[in-house]
């Protein structure tokens, strides 16, 4: 290629990169006046304009665009690249009114950090909690429009912390994250392979890299903490030591990897939650989480899944977790395809609530797009 084809194709590029600058001045306008028409319509329904009140940002609505953005995808770029794409426009757009404060569990660089940003953008404020009841806690006192929790990982099963606090909180689900979770070995810069004494890291990475750590590092001590990020940041301050933590944990303590990708299973991954105070509308490809507690007895597991076998609907998940209330008795924690919304759902759920001792509707909301 010449020098004056390679000219004539960077003008080109040029050029289109000032036709998106310009489309995405006519998106964010737009965008604009969608905050305006709300607020202008919850001041008339309520007498006045109150920023922190009005729904800007609607879940189904983003589910919708961003699956809209995957179906049109003709490449090169990969229809979840363009997506990812959309979404920090999207986030953008939204901050221009406010920007959302999203908390979250676990220091700056952690899994669920991660996860809110990934969920909405790089433009929120994202705030952590030191506890997954604190994330609940900031979100049902308003501090917080939104909050992210860990509720399920692929090879180590249901986070029990994120399980009870919905057993006795008012807060809805909005959405769902999953996040493919990459482990690396990490370390500061004066630590090398040879001087690690410890390792530390959460439980469940500690978990999820056992049969890596076992047979390439069998004779380290290896301590669980409270969250991974927190293993990074004990290991940026402590020499001798290494982390089991990902990479944006390595980013934020500007950490070393010893080792990269040690996660025993290649598809391991990790599934959040998103928590609010409104229910969210049908997105047209919905998930439906709620709780249940029936008498104890025998068939009763089989009376409270008979109607999803009999109108064909999809369990994704069930769980139990102890009642709290009664010795032996328990919760379940079903999850399953469809709204409350369809009909179908709608009378299964009323067939439930006639069954059970306790129903709790815990959310409809769509299920994860990228």
């Amino acid at each position: 290629m010449s020098a004056n084809e390679l000219d004539k194709l960077r003008q080109q590029i040029d050029h289109i990169d000032a036709q998106i600058q310009d489309m995405l001045t006519q998106r964010a306008l737009c965008a604009q006046q969608v905050a305006e028409v709300k607020l202008k319509e919850y001041e008339a329904q309520n007498g006045s304009a109150d920023l922190s009140q009005v729904m800007f940002y609607r879940p189904e609505r983003e589910a919708q665009v961003l699956r809209k953005v995957m179906e049109r995808n003709k490449g090169p770029l990969d229809a979840k690249t363009v997506a990812h794409i959309f979404r920090e426009i999207m986030s953008a757009c939204l901050a221009l009114e406010k920007p959302m404060e999203i908390a979250y569990f676990g220091p700056a660089g952690s899994f669920t950090h991660g996860a809110a940003l990934k969920q909405f953008g790089q433009s929120i404020i994202a705030l952590p909690q030191a506890s997954i009841a604190n994330v609940f806690s900031q979100v049902e006192s308003g501090q917080c429009k939104y909050g992210i929790v860990p509720v399920e990982n692929s090879t180590e099963g249901m986070v029990n912390h994120t399980l009870d606090n919905f057993a006795n909180s008012p807060l809805k689900i909005s959405g769902e994250v999953e996040l493919r979770i990459q482990l690396h070995l990490l370390a500061n810069s004066r630590t090398d392979a040879r001087s690690v004494k410890k390792i530390y890291a959460h439980a469940q990475a500690l978990a999820q890299a056992r049969n890596w750590l076992d047979t390439n590092w069998p004779h380290v001590e290896r301590e669980a903490v409270s969250n991974n990020a927190e293993a990074a940041r004990m290991a940026a301050e402590q020499d001798g030591v290494a982390a089991v933590a990902g990479d944006m944990a390595a980013e934020q303590y500007n950490l070393q990897k010893l080792a990269a990708n040690i996660e025993d299973y290649a598809n391991n991954t990790t599934r959040f939650l998103v928590i609010g105070r409104d229910d969210v509308a049908p997105s047209g490809n919905d998930k439906t989480s709620i709780i249940v507690s029936m008498h104890n007895k025998p068939g009763a597991l089989f009376k409270l899944l008979e109607p999803f076998s009999r109108d064909n609907v999809m369990l994704t998940r069930i769980d139990t977790r102890p009642s709290r209330t009664e010795n032996w008795a328990y919760l379940f924690f079903i999850e399953f395809e469809g709204h409350r919304q369809d009909e179908k759902i709608g009378k299964i759920l009323a067939e439930l609530e006639e069954k059970s001792v306790m129903l709790k509707p815990l959310g409809s909301y769509p299920r994860a797009v990228i």
